[in-house]
């Protein structure tokens, strides 16, 4: 088990299918460490806080350098929230 955190790409909601009856979807973004980069598929229902240009925490496991299947997404809602992994890291002056 592995744990990402990263702020959600803007425009980098690639895909939402809806699977069943359950309306269970399957989403796939990218999160950024304004460095790097990384797709994130996961299957379920995203937090209601989940949103582009915010912070999120992903549990799941490292397919490759560029891939992470998740199990769990935290996400946080506040222009002031940093994940604890990007603590040390610059945000963008742009």
């Amino acid at each position: 088990n592995i744990r990402l955190g990263g702020m959600v790409k803007k425009e980098g909601k690639k895909k939402e299918t809806e699977i069943g009856e359950k309306k269970v979807q399957e989403i796939i973004f990218t999160i950024t460490d304004f460095e790097k980069e990384i797709a994130v598929y996961y299957i379920g229902i995203l937090p209601d806080l989940f949103s582009e240009g915010q912070g999120v925490v992903v549990e799941g496991n490292l397919i490759n350098e560029n891939k992470f299947n998740a199990r769990i997404v935290l996400a946080k809602h506040d222009e002031n929230y940093m994940p604890p992994e990007l603590d040390n890291i610059a945000k963008p002056t742009n």
